[in-house]
């Protein structure tokens, strides 16, 4: 088990700095890492603009991990890659905020001097002055290149396609390393065998000669995750880092990321469709469908009281152990909408058995914040719009009644 609430004082050589929490940070716990405000990223295709996210809402709370959940298209590696500005064309976000906080609140961010993109108007609070707003920023300007990779990391799905075949290890670490801190090409290297070291990948030194062809998924991960690491981010986006690995080094790579996370205080966004690792590995999940987060909480709130009724069918449909293993799977009716064909009203209520006939499929559900800071986007949550849709079933039944044939 690792102690991730121990105070950590110890001096971290591999990142090369203090890793104890000092009184600024500490004073600063309460404002989130990350926080994502009504961001919208759109697809312009020849058929029409693809919603692949539509109005995300979601923080990420300073040396925690936030997984965010969902099946296949539902904008989840789009979020991510949203974050690190890294959308590939004809995708653009074209709404919204994403507020990138220092460590701490007299601490200025990589973006440089004093921050250009401060919040105004209703953002204007003291702790937020400092944020940045990534979203604005020039995806391909030094600005946001100075914040990615070294504030912010990301681990790709792929990590056999992530590495290129045409460099070795060491010309891949030592490049990331020299980008973000001032180092000679010896001392890069040094630090590269540190960092493949401390990711578990033995005879380092010897593998920093090797190509990403000649080691295993397994090892490509590890070395991804190591050149991730590298600047000792304060946010690492994972996405789906485990999916095309075997069980085994599954379990590795996530006992891994929880290490260092231990070590460092870093932030995770952990991008995933397997519950299993969510349950392993979360302290709060963000539940996804369709481009919007459907619901929201730590994640002893969603797997113990699921509110949302996609979430409680994701639940459902996992095979258990133990008391109730022999009760099979439920299925999830139908199938996710083609993203050009989007329903009217609630994107998930063709597919719901709680649906509310002209409520859910007419209008877009409210987000509504329960009373233990938990958010679901769900109107039977809403007491006033499903009051009202009983009133008129009523009337309905009423005027139907008193009708002679």
């Amino acid at each position: 088990m690792i102690d991730t609430a121990a105070p950590r004082h110890e001096k971290n050589e591999v990142f090369g700095k203090d890793m104890g929490m000092d009184e600024s940070v500490a004073s600063d716990e309460r404002r989130p890492l990350l926080r994502i405000e009504s961001l919208k990223t759109h697809f312009f295709v020849d058929d029409g603009p693809v919603r692949a996210v539509d109005g995300v809402t979601l923080t990420v709370p300073r040396g925690k991990t936030v997984c965010i959940v969902g099946e296949s298209g539902c904008g989840k590696s789009i979020t991510g890659r949203s974050v690190m500005g890294l959308v590939e064309h004809p995708g653009r976000v074209v709404d919204g905020h994403i507020w990138w906080s220092p460590a701490d609140g007299d601490q200025r961010s990589s973006a440089g001097g004093r921050n250009p993109l401060r919040r105004s108007r209703r953002h204007a609070a003291d702790s937020d002055q400092d944020a940045v707003d990534l979203a604005a920023l020039d995806p391909r300007g030094e600005a946001l290149r100075r914040i990615r990779g070294n504030e912010i990391s990301m681990v790709f799905q792929e990590p056999m396609a992530s590495l290129s075949p045409m460099y070795t290890i060491a010309e891949q670490l030592i490049e990331t390393i020299r980008l973000h801190r001032r180092m000679s090409k010896r001392d890069a290297y040094r630090l590269g065998v540190e960092l493949l070291t401390r990711v578990g990948i033995p005879r380092a030194e010897q593998r920093m000669n090797a190509y990403s062809f000649q080691l295993s998924g397994g090892m490509c991960q590890r070395v991804m995750i190591a050149i991730a690491i590298a600047c000792g981010p304060k946010l690492l986006i994972a996405d789906e880092p485990t999916t095309a690995l075997d069980v085994t080094t599954q379990a590795r790579i996530i006992d891994l990321l929880a290490e260092i996370q231990a070590e460092t205080d870093m932030s995770m966004m952990f991008i995933t469709h397997d519950l299993g690792v969510v349950a392993q590995i979360a302290d709060e999940v963000v539940v996804m469908y369709l481009g919007t987060v459907v619901e929201q909480g730590s994640v002893e709130e969603i797997f113990h009281d699921p509110k949302h009724p996609y979430t409680r069918a994701l639940l459902a449909s996992i095979p258990k152990m133990g008391v109730g293993a022999r009760k099979r799977p439920e299925t999830i009716r139908g199938q996710v909408p083609h993203p050009l064909n989007r329903p009217a009203g609630c994107p998930f209520h063709p597919r719901c058995d709680q649906a509310i006939a002209g409520v859910c499929d007419t209008s877009e559900p409210p987000t509504v914040e329960l009373p233990n800071g938990r958010r679901v986007r769900c109107v039977l949550y809403d007491r006033e719009l499903v009051t009202t849709a009983a009133k008129g079933d009523q009337a309905v039944e009423a005027t139907s009644g008193g009708t002679d044939e």
